[in-house]
């Protein structure tokens, strides 16, 4: 079964070796995210990447839909 959940970005940090970006789940500023909240109300995503053609996807305020999948064990 796969999970999804919406998330804002929160802050970017730009650094030598790329950024770092994190991301709090929505709250209730739409109908849609009022939803989301109801199921999601805390948590945080932190990434860091190397790639700047990534980084620059992630702008403080964008909505992001994060989609959890199970991955099979690697054998």
């Amino acid at each position: 079964m796969a999970v999804r959940a919406k998330f804002k970005v929160e802050a970017v940090t730009h650094n030598v070796s790329g950024a770092s970006i994190t991301l709090f789940p929505v709250t209730g500023e739409s109908t849609e995210n009022k939803e989301f909240y109801k199921y999601t109300p805390g948590g945080k995503i932190e990434l860091a990447t190397v790639n700047k053609a990534a980084a620059e996807q992630f702008i403080p305020g964008k909505e992001f839909y994060v989609d959890f999948t199970a991955a099979d064990l690697a054998k």
